[in-house]
């Protein structure tokens, strides 16, 4: 736990401090605390911009992986047809295939389609990568659900989207939360695709944002910590909320 939570109380320590004090003495806590590098962040780069469109993009991704990637799981699990198997496997193949592979393509696709400077470029490259592991995940969980709870939804006149929405889909938050986590942290650090399709300074998200506080023959640490502070806050809210639901969907299945 020490060796984990170090780091984050570091990171926090130095955001309140000088610049100075972390260049002398970088593992000492600050002589008194200064809420001068938030104030100095806020002033040198639209912080806020950079937070929001982060979040935005994080959010936005994550409600369509959930929405899509959750009716996929369940018809894949719940109905037989001939090619069940292979759409599973096709499902499959986005975690075999590093989707950074193709970013040729993809910046190429963006151009035509007219999304490069926007958001939505961001939160379509991000649902597409992360549908594969969620329909793995909420598949393998549609699949531990009793037949006979659908059986009965139907004899009482649900049909097949009642069915999922109304009677499955609340017995599987445990697995939507682990989605969620997983797929949010992955949106919310990533650096390639944003450096990629957003240059203007108003849209990029925290990690792009971040490179531009360090200088070219130096970097003002107390504000960068500051930062990082900022943008990992977002990141423990979510945690946090969700991490009941987490831990369930880790430990799911483990005792019968």
């Amino acid at each position: 736990m020490l060796v984990a939570v170090y780091p984050v109380f570091l990171m926090i320590m130095s955001s309140l401090k000088t610049n100075a004090e972390i260049l002398s003495n970088p593992l000492a806590l600050p002589g008194s605390l200064s809420l001068a590098p938030y104030r100095k962040l806020w002033e040198a780069v639209p912080i806020t911009d950079f937070l929001v469109n982060s979040m935005l993009v994080s959010a936005g991704s994550v409600v369509l992986i959930l929405l899509v990637s959750s009716m996929a799981a369940f018809y894949i699990a719940r109905f037989s047809f001939r090619w069940n198997g292979l759409l599973y496997f096709f499902f499959l193949l986005g975690l075999m295939i590093p989707i950074k592979l193709g970013i040729v393509p993809l910046f190429l696709l963006m151009k035509e389609l007219g999304l490069l400077n926007s958001l939505w470029s961001l939160i379509m490259v991000y649902t597409a990568s992360g549908i594969p592991i969620s329909v793995f995940i909420l598949t393998g969980f549609f699949r531990t659900l009793p037949v006979e709870l659908e059986e009965a939804a139907r004899i009482d006149g649900c049909n097949n989207f009642q069915v999922f929405w109304r009677v499955l889909l609340p017995l599987i938050r445990p697995a939507l939360g682990t989605v969620m986590i997983i797929n949010f942290i992955q949106a919310w650090n990533d650096f390639f695709f944003p450096l990629i399709f957003i240059q203007e300074e108003s849209l990029k998200t925290i990690p792009v944002g971040m490179l531009s506080l360090f200088g070219e023959y130096e970097a003002d640490w107390s504000m960068l910590f500051a930062g990082l502070t900022l943008s990992a806050l977002p990141m423990i809210v979510v945690f946090l909320l969700a991490s009941k639901q987490f831990m369930e969907g880790l430990t799911a299945g483990a005792v019968k």
